[in-house]
């Protein structure tokens, strides 16, 4: 037996007016996941545990098989993982995006939590300036993709409260600071980006262009390391893992994981859908259970873009989904999971905490469920995991 997690992040969503009061789950075009519907189990789940916030790094963690309530101890620490930095025990690791202010007028406000989605060759150079000119005591700045960067706060505070870039986008920074003993040293190194950031050559060059600059770095998602049990030594299977995200790939390591590299994967609507799923197949071949990630919905829906999230569903559909359909003809049974981590609705652009649906389909134990794969279908059905980490459990032993 083999074992498919497809998440595609950030799909469910609300109903829109702009759609008649469909989602774009239910109005996109995915033939592939429409067929599965009617053989699978279908139903809601819910990924984030009441009281805590609603991130990719908790709905990920439980689609993994770990509660996030035993575990979690930040997303920084996740994504620190995922770039391989060893974490002291009194390091706090930081999350640090390159985004755009818009500092003119009275309120500085989040114009876009990505510096519009910046390329990582720009970012890194910008980063390695930062590091360079920002000597701050015990910070140390790491490149990673896009927007996506991290700071390691040695011997640094976790209690301090952050708010997340992409919940705030449209609205003044001022009551959105971090807060608590220890903050003003974040909001010092914050706010001392800027004029090296203002004065770059790259940003220069997109303002020219007429692109969003990278202006100021944004810090949030603090903590100490993480510790999880191994996948193997809880389920006596190896695991594969393809995303282009740090903070996917570190849950995986933490897991025990393999990452599975796959050329022009980006985290935005212009990956390689089509190799993630030729990777991905191919991976089982080595692997018992391959997970494999598509941050592209999610983007669209923090983006407030309709259009474009209805097309990263369909693509996510065509060509991941469909991908793995027709590669697993080379192998016998198989089990596949398909849901999104949690919603990232149009209307709001960030991600909210109630239930999303899923679909489980075995190849040897094929169902009539009646039913459709999007937020209406799946809350008729019936169905409902309250604690969502027993999915894994699910996948692997069946529902029955």
């Amino acid at each position: 037996m083999k074992y498919i997690v497809l998440q595609g992040d950030g799909m469910a969503d609300y109903p829109l007016a702009s759609l008649n009061g469909g989602t774009p789950l239910s109005v996109a075009r995915k033939k592939n996941i429409d067929m599965l519907a009617q053989k699978s189990i279908v139903g809601m789940i819910r990924t984030i545990p009441a009281g805590m916030h609603p991130g990719s790094d908790v709905g990920n963690m439980t689609i993994f098989g770990y509660d996030p309530r035993t575990y979690y101890t930040g997303r920084a620490p996740i994504e620190a993982a995922g770039q391989d930095i060893a974490l002291d025990k009194d390091d706090v690791a930081c999350r640090c995006n390159l985004v755009t202010l818009d500092r003119q007028g009275a309120t500085t406000t989040m114009k876009d939590y990505s510096a519009g989605h910046i390329t990582t060759e720009e970012a890194v150079e910008l980063i390695r300036t930062l590091s360079s000119s920002l000597r701050h005591d015990g910070f140390t700045f790491y490149p990673g993709v896009s927007y996506r960067h991290l700071i390691v706060w040695h011997h640094g505070l976790d209690g301090i409260t952050t708010f997340p870039p992409h919940d705030i986008t449209d609205q003044g920074i001022d009551t959105h600071m971090p807060a608590g003993a220890g903050a003003d040293k974040l909001i010092d190194l914050m706010k001392s980006s800027w004029g090296v950031l203002d004065a770059h050559a790259i940003n220069q060059k997109r303002i020219a262009a007429g692109k969003d600059p990278a202006n100021s770095i944004w810090i949030w998602g603090l903590g100490k390391a993480m510790h999880v049990p191994k996948f193997k030594d809880l389920h006596h299977l190896s695991g594969a893992c393809i995303s282009a995200v740090d903070l996917v790939r570190g849950i995986a390591k933490l897991a025990g994981f393999d990452i599975i590299a796959v050329p022009g994967i980006t985290g935005w609507v212009d990956t390689n859908y089509t190799g993630k799923a030729e990777y991905g197949v191919n991976a089982l071949q080595d692997h018992d259970l391959v997970y494999i990630h598509v941050e592209a919905p999610d983007e669209a829906g923090h983006n407030g873009d309709t259009a474009l999230k209805i097309k990263a569903i369909e693509d996510f559909d065509e060509k991941v989904v469909g991908g793995v359909l027709n590669g697993m003809k080379r192998y016998g049974a198989f089990r596949l999971l398909i849901m999104p981590d949690h919603r990232t609705p149009i209307a709001r652009k960030t991600h909210t905490e109630e239930p999303v649906p899923f679909l489980l389909y075995d190849s040897e134990h094929e169902v009539d469920s009646g039913t459709s794969y999007d937020e209406f279908g799946a809350e008729k059905g019936g169905i409902f995991v309250e604690h969502g980490f027993e999915i894994m459990q699910r996948l692997i032993h069946g529902w029955r």
